[in-house]
């Protein structure tokens, strides 16, 4: 989606509680979230996506060091919106600790901590440990067919050196 003669691409919207963390943030944090907010709902920005638990929410990073980040989704916008989607605002919080995550989690009413799909995958059972049984070969021992030669026999009377 682009957006056209200056209008915005998106709607805009936040959790109360977004709002609050927007608010609470640091001055030069919230500036940073403003302005890429505004890119984002420009469709000039997009947030990377998440995976795992928050499969279909992006974050984006606001200031250099990556500290902080921005949780969002893009979901339909209400019927007496100006447009069909909005970027609805989940969380705006230090990344420190995962910090972010575990409170977008419980915003979104996720009785356990969200986990990624890399988490997902650490923790499954590899498929090498499963146990399998032997597969057998086609048709019967090389030994058992005619016309072939048969392993050598050892003589039942001398010993072996």
């Amino acid at each position: 989606m682009t957006a056209g003669h200056g209008q915005p691409a998106f709607g805009l919207s936040f959790d109360p509680r977004a709002l609050t963390d927007l608010l609470q943030a640091p001055s030069d944090i919230r500036d940073l979230t403003l302005a890429y907010l505004q890119e984002v709902v420009n469709a000039q920005r997009f947030g990377l996506r998440l995976d795992g638990d928050l499969e279909g929410f992006r974050k984006l990073f606001v200031d250099s060091r990556k500290d902080w980040r921005v949780v969002y989704g893009v979901r339909p916008a209400p019927a007496e919106s100006v447009h069909h989607k909005e970027i609805h605002v989940v969380a705006v919080r230090p990344r420190a600790g995962n910090d972010v995550y575990d409170e977008v989690g419980r915003r979104l009413g996720m009785a356990r901590r969200p986990l990624s799909a890399r988490t997902h995958a650490a923790r499954s059972r590899p498929p090498q440990l499963a146990t399998r049984a032997p597969v057998p070969r086609p048709g019967p021992p090389p030994a058992a067919t005619p016309g072939l030669p048969r392993p050598a026999q050892k003589p039942a009377g001398h010993p072996t050196r």
